[in-house]
C-alpha cells in the first residue's frame, strides 16, 4: 500500500480551508475531462479571471478570483487540464502533478484541492481520486452533476463515501448552481459537521492500474454506489446519430447549417456596426481640423481596424454553434464520427480534438496536441492543425465571397445559400488538405502503429446560457483584443509607410509611390500569376503578422485613397480583382500559413525550426500552385 491519506482530523481540514481562503493563497481545480470543472470554475469566479501558459510549457490555464460570501474574503483558483490520472505520460498529466506538488515554476502548492468527479461515472473517475487524496493536500471531492443522478434513479451515500475517501464531500450540480454552498464553506473553511471523517483510508499502489481499479469499485460499492440507467434519449440519439450511414449525413447537415447562419444571422449585425464604423468614423474626421491627424486616425486607424470589427458578429455565431454542439454532448460524437475516416489517413481519433479547437486557432491546437502520447502522431497533429480553418480566416473568407458572390444567389433552395456553400467549401478544402497532407506524413518520416482511441461518451445535455454567454464573451473579448494590438500596430505601421516619402509640397504622396506601394510593387510580379495585384501583396505581407490583418491593411489602404469611405470595401475590392483573382486568394489563405505566432509555438513544441520551416515552406507551396490551378480554371469557366 502507498501512503495514506490522514483524514482524520476534520478541525486541521478546516484551518487549511480557512488559509485557502485568503488572497494570497491558492485552490486547484482538477478533475477527469467532461466532469464539468471549467463550469464550476466559472460559477465560483464569474468573469473574473484570465488565461495564461504554464510557465516553461505551452499547457494552458485559467487563474481566477473568487470572493467567499458573507466573509469578502478573495482565494485564487488555478482550473488544470482535465486528466484522468497524475502519471506524467502526456504534457497535461505532468503539468497537473507538478501543480499540485508545489514544482511548478511561478505558482505556490496549492492550499486546498477541489477534486471534481461526474457522479453518474464515478467508477471510472474515482480512478484520479487515490493520486490526489495520496499527496495529503486539503481536499473537497465535488461530486457534480448529481441531478442528472437523480434523475436516472442512481444513488449514493456521500457521508460513507466522505470516510472512505477520508475527505469531505459535497453533491453539486455546477450547471444549475445546486449544492454550491458547501464549496464556499470548504473555502471559507467551514467544517461539513454531515459528513464525519473519522478514521485514516489506505490508498492503492498508485502504479498498480488493477489494484486502483479494484480499489474504486469497492470505494463505490461500500458507499451504496447504485449507476443511473443510461438516459433514454441518449441511447435514441445515438442510435441515429452514430449510424454508420444516418450518423456522417446528419453531421454534414449540421454543418451546413452552421455555415448558412453565419452569413444570414450575422447579417442584421453586421450591417449595424458597418453603419456605426461609418457613421463614428465620418464624426470623427468633421471634429479634427489637422489633415495629417485626420488621415492617420480616420484613414488610418478607423478603417483599418473597423474592417475587421464588422466580422465580429459573423465570429460570434460560428462560437455559439460551437459551444451548443460541446455542451450538449454531440461533439464526442462528431470525434467518434471522425475517427473512422482520420483511421484511414494514419491519424488516431485524439487527433480530432486538437483538429477541432484549431478552428478557434492553430495555437491552442497545437498545444492540445500534448494529450496524445505517441510523439510522432503528436507532431503529425502539429503540422497540420494550422490547415483547418481557424477563426482569423473567417474575416478573409467572409469579405470576399460577400464581395463577389451575391446574397440571394441559391444552392440549395433557401437552406443553403451560395455564399454559405463556399464558405463550407472552403472549410472542407482545409480539412481535406490536412487528411491529404498527415497521409503524406504517416505513411512516410513519422510512420508508427496506430493506437486505440478510447473516448468517454457523455450524456446529451441541454447547455445552459451561462456558459455558452461566458464563453462567447471569451471569444469575443479575444477578437477585439487581436483587433486592439495587432491589427492596430500593423494599421499604424501602414499608414506611415503609405505616407511617406513626402511630395514636394509636404504632402502625402499616392499610395502607389509610397513606402507600402514600393513593397507591394516589388512582389507583384509574383502575384501577377495568380490574378493579384500589388495592394493585395501590401496584404499579404502584412497578414504573416496574423491571418485577419489583410482585412484591416485593405480597409487602410483604401481608405487613404478615398474608395472606403465612397464605395464600400467590398465595391472597391471588385474594381481590383477579378473573380478569377478572388477565388485564387480564397485558396491561397485556405493553405498558406500566414502567422507568425503558429510558427512560434510549433517550434516549442518540436523543440527546433527544421519542422516549422518545413511546415511553412510546404504550406506556402501547396498554397501557391493551388491558388494559379484555381485563377486558370475559373479563367476558363468564366
Amino acid at each position: 500500500m502507498s501512503d495514506c491519506h490522514d483524514g482524520g482530523a476534520a478541525s486541521a481540514l478546516a484551518v487549511a480551508a480557512a488559509q485557502a481562503g485568503n488572497a494570497n493563497h491558492l485552490v486547484a481545480i482538477i478533475g477527469p475531462p467532461n466532469a464539468g470543472k471549467s463550469t464550476l470554475f466559472n460559477r465560483l469566479t464569474g468573469l473574473r479571471q484570465k488565461v495564461a501558459n504554464f510557465p516553461g510549457v505551452t499547457v494552458e490555464h485559467h487563474l481566477g478570483k473568487a470572493t467567499i460570501p458573507d466573509t469578502g474574503r478573495e482565494v485564487t483558483i488555478v482550473d488544470l487540464p482535465g486528466v484522468y490520472s497524475l502519471n506524467p505520460r502526456s504534457e497535461d498529466e505532468r503539468v497537473s502533478r507538478d501543480v499540485l506538488t508545489g514544482d511548478m515554476p511561478g505558482l505556490p502548492k496549492p492550499d486546498a484541492v477541489l477534486l471534481i468527479l461526474d457522479s453518474t461515472n464515478l467508477s471510472r473517475h474515482l480512478l484520479l481520486a487515490a493520486p490526489v487524496l495520496s499527496l495529503g493536500l486539503p481536499t473537497l471531492v465535488v461530486l457534480n452533476m448529481v441531478d442528472d443522478l437523480r434523475k436516472r434513479q442512481g444513488a449514493l451515500d456521500a457521508a460513507i463515501l466522505a470516510s472512505e475517501l477520508g475527505a469531505p464531500v459535497a453533491m453539486i450540480s455546477a450547471a444549475q448552481g445546486e449544492g454550491l454552498e458547501k464549496v464556499w464553506q470548504f473555502m471559507a473553511g467551514t467544517t461539513l459537521t454531515e459528513q464525519p471523517i473519522a478514521r485514516r483510508v489506505e490508498l492503492p499502489v498508485l502504479q498498480d492500474i488493477p489494484s486502483c481499479h479494484r480499489w474504486a469499485t469497492g470505494v463505490g460499492r461500500r458507499a451504496d454506489y447504485r449507476a443511473p440507467e443510461p438516459p433514454l434519449w441518449t441511447r435514441r440519439l445515438d442510435r441515429v446519430l452514430l449510424h454508420p450511414v444516418a450518423g456522417p449525413v446528419l453531421f454534414a447537415l449540421i454543418v451546413a447549417l452552421v455555415f448558412q447562419a453565419i452569413f444570414t444571422w450575422a447579417q442584421p449585425a453586421m450591417d449595424f456596426v458597418e453603419g456605426f464604423i461609418a457613421s463614428s468614423g465620418a464624426w470623427l474626421g468633421q471634429n479634427i481640423a489637422n489633415p495629417v491627424l485626420k488621415s492617420l486616425l480616420v484613414d488610418g486607424l478607423w478603417n483599418g481596424v473597423g474592417a475587421v470589427v464588422v466580422f465580429l458578429p459573423q465570429i460570434l455565431i460560428l462560437f455559439f454553434f460551437i459551444g451548443v454542439l460541446e455542451d450538449s454532448g454531440y461533439l464526442a460524437r462528431a470525434a467518434l464520427i471522425a475517427d473512422r475516416t482520420m483511421a484511414k489517413f494514419g491519424l488516431q481519433g485524439k487527433s480530432f480534438i486538437p483538429l477541432l479547437s484549431a478552428y478557434a486557432c492553430a495555437v491552442p491546437a497545437i498545444m492540445s496536441a500534448r494529450t496524445i502520447e505517441n510523439q510522432r502522431d503528436r507532431t503529425a497533429t502539429i503540422l497540420i492543425a494550422p490547415f483547418m480553418t481557424c477563426s482569423a480566416r473567417l474575416p478573409v473568407y467572409a469579405l470576399l465571397i460577400a464581395a463577389f458572390i451575391p446574397a440571394h444567389k441559391q444552392i440549395l433552395g433557401s437552406f443553403l445559400g451560395a455564399q454559405a456553400a463556399a464558405l463550407l467549401g472552403l472549410y472542407i478544402l482545409g480539412f481535406l488538405a490536412a487528411l491529404f497532407t498527415a497521409r503524406i506524413l504517416k505513411s512516410t518520416v513519422l510512420k508508427s502503429t496506430r493506437s486505440a482511441f478510447v473516448l468517454e461518451m457523455p450524456p446529451y445535455r441541454w447547455p445552459t446560457m451561462r456558459s455558452i454567454g461566458l464563453r462567447l464573451l471569451d471569444r469575443g473579448t479575444v477578437f477585439l483584443k487581436r483587433a486592439g494590438t495587432v491589427i492596430l500596430a500593423v494599421s499604424l505601421l501602414l499608414w506611415l509607410l503609405a505616407s511617406f516619402p513626402r511630395k514636394a509640397d509636404g504632402s502625402a504622396p499616392e499610395i502607389g509611390d509610397s513606402l507600402a506601394g514600393t513593397m507591394g510593387k516589388t512582389v507583384e510580379p509574383v502575384l501577377a500569376p495568380l490574378g493579384l495585384n500589388w495592394k493585395i501583396g501590401i496584404g499579404l505581407i502584412t497578414s504573416l503578422a496574423a491571418r485577419e490583418v489583410i482585412v484591416g491593411t485593405l480597409g487602410t489602404i483604401y481608405g487613404l485613397e478615398g474608395a472606403a469611405q465612397e464605395e464600400g470595401l467590398q465595391a472597391a475590392l471588385k474594381k481590383d480583382l477579378t473573380p478569377a483573382g478572388a477565388a485564387a486568394l480564397l485558396v491561397f489563405f485556405a493553405f498558406a500559413l500566414q502567422c507568425m505566432s503558429t510558427l512560434a509555438v510549433v517550434k516549442r513544441e518540436t523543440g527546433g525550426w527544421k519542422w516549422p520551416a518545413i511546415q511553412f515552406a510546404y504550406m506556402s507551396a501547396m498554397a501557391y500552385v493551388c491558388a494559379w490551378i484555381t485563377y486558370r480554371i475559373v479563367l476558363v469557366w468564366s
